[in-house]
């Protein structure tokens, strides 16, 4: 398969692409490089090395990843023949620390239903693609107006 069959991505490429996207997922279900070596059977050194690329993934350990991960093998590869090498990259760097961010901020929300109040505002967004902005503030209002309460009952 040349260039221009897989997307324009060369073997390291992908190797790259698959290794955040391995970050990207353990980050997502909670765990540490720990806590997935350990499910593996090898050390956090190695998940740092397939999450970097600097190490390939071999099939039957992709396997198991995407078992401890909770997705099909197939997710590691989702869209790479659609989209060129900018758009993947410009993905993979805009979105993953985006969303470490939101998930490692979101769970410092002690509040339930802030956590929820938010989750649907993000949904709901991401849904309407821009259409749903006024529900969304609404939703922010509403964690917001929460928030407020919450915070004069705690004085």
């Amino acid at each position: 398969m040349d260039d221009e069959e897989s997307g324009g991505f060369t073997a390291s490429e992908i190797d790259t692409i698959v290794g955040e996207r391995i970050r990207r997922r353990r980050i997502l279900t909670g765990q540490t490089q720990d806590q997935l070596g350990d499910a593996l059977g090898v050390s956090y050194q190695q998940i740092q090395k397939y999450e970097t690329g600097a190490n390939r993934v071999s099939a039957g350990r992709l396997y198991l990843l995407a078992e401890k991960l909770e997705v099909a093998p197939a997710w590691f590869f989702d869209g790479l023949g659609e989209t060129g090498k900018d758009d993947v990259e410009d993905e993979m760097v805009s979105s993953s620390r985006l969303a470490i961010e939101c998930v490692r901020n979101l769970a410092r929300i002690k509040d339930e239903k802030v956590r929820a109040a938010i989750a649907t505002m993000i949904r709901t967004l991401a849904d309407s693609d821009g259409e749903g902005a006024g529900e969304a503030m609404l939703a922010t209002q509403l964690t917001n107006g929460h928030a407020a309460q919450a915070g004069r009952e705690k004085s």
